[in-house]
């Protein structure tokens, strides 16, 4: 059974996809802390602590791992809960240094970036990007210093699978959502629903981005070198038509705008066609959905 190291196992998204990977593989689970050893770990599954954004902890753990594949999922999440100049250098730091770490143990890597990376989300001024729905070939023109660090982050991704000769997938999730929790819905049932036009709408339950993960991370995937796949719900959270709500908040839709109904801003296509994924869930059955969040745990 092959070893994947997933970072920031700890963190809300990441022990979802910790789980979801420990039903195909050897799961090392790194954070900041370590849970103790008195804790009896579910199976496939171990734990390890290191600040990722030390270079010698990252190198000196992935070295000693020497896994198959890398999940980077550990960061900090916005710029507004932290100083941007701790928000840029950490997430910055500790990509360059996982990622080289996995490059160098010839392991296959999937990491975090997002679709903050557009400049768009916390942009002073929203606006409506190139196209529609946004392709991962949009330009990235972040304003932030969380955006600005993912953008960052896949020129580093990019060097790594050029240097190193290694598979790197960066996802760019949307908004995600949990079982039950769809705080989007807040949004969508507001007399404004200008919060939630810095992404038009879009969204993505953690399951699918767990899916995601495992379909980008799978040995038999079919793309080499470095890829940027979007992981987003197929539908906007609103209820209605996609396009109508940006003329309704923005005056104007752009010129290259092939949208129908209710679907997504963000395109899914190339995550489909190159590993063959599609969203399976949606706010119509996930908003109020009784579903247990996953342990990394026995008991």
């Amino acid at each position: 059974m092959e070893t994947v190291v997933v970072t920031g196992a700890g963190g809300r998204s990441g022990r979802w996809i910790a789980a979801r990977l420990a039903e195909e593989y050897e799961v090392v689970c790194v954070d900041l802390s370590h849970p103790g050893f008195e804790v009896d770990a579910r199976e496939n599954v171990d734990f390890r602590a290191a600040d990722l954004s030390d270079r010698g902890e990252a190198l000196d753990l992935l070295a000693g791992l020497d896994p198959d594949a890398v999940v980077h999922w550990a960061n900090l999440p916005s710029p507004t809960r932290h100083a941007g100049g701790r928000v840029f250098e950490t997430n910055v730091l500790a990509t360059y240094n996982t990622l080289v770490g996995a490059g160098r143990a010839d392991a296959r890597v999937v990491w975090a970036s997002s679709e903050s990376a557009y400049g768009f989300a916390f942009a002073e001024e929203k606006s409506v990007p190139d196209e529609l729905p946004v392709t991962e070939a949009h330009e990235l023109r972040p304003e932030d210093p969380y955006g600005a660090s993912k953008a960052a982050g896949e020129e580093v991704a990019k060097m790594v699978s050029r240097r190193f000769d290694v598979r790197v997938a960066s996802i760019r999730p949307s908004w995600i959502q949990y079982p039950g929790e769809y705080n989007c819905r807040d949004v969508a049932a507001s007399a404004d629903i200008s919060g939630g036009a810095g992404n038009w709408w879009s969204y993505v339950d953690v399951r699918d981005v767990a899916g995601l993960v495992a379909a980008a991370l799978d040995a038999d995937t079919g793309f080499a070198g470095h890829e940027a796949f979007h992981a987003a719900a197929a539908d906007n959270y609103l209820g209605w038509p996609t396009v109508e709500a940006v003329r309704e908040c923005f005056g104007e839709a752009p010129a290259d705008c092939s949208l129908d109904g209710e679907e997504s801003a963000l395109s899914t296509a190339k995550a489909e066609e190159l590993l063959g994924w599609t969203p399976a869930h949606s706010w119509r059955d996930a908003a109020d959905a009784d579903v247990p969040a996953p342990t990394l745990y026995e008991g």
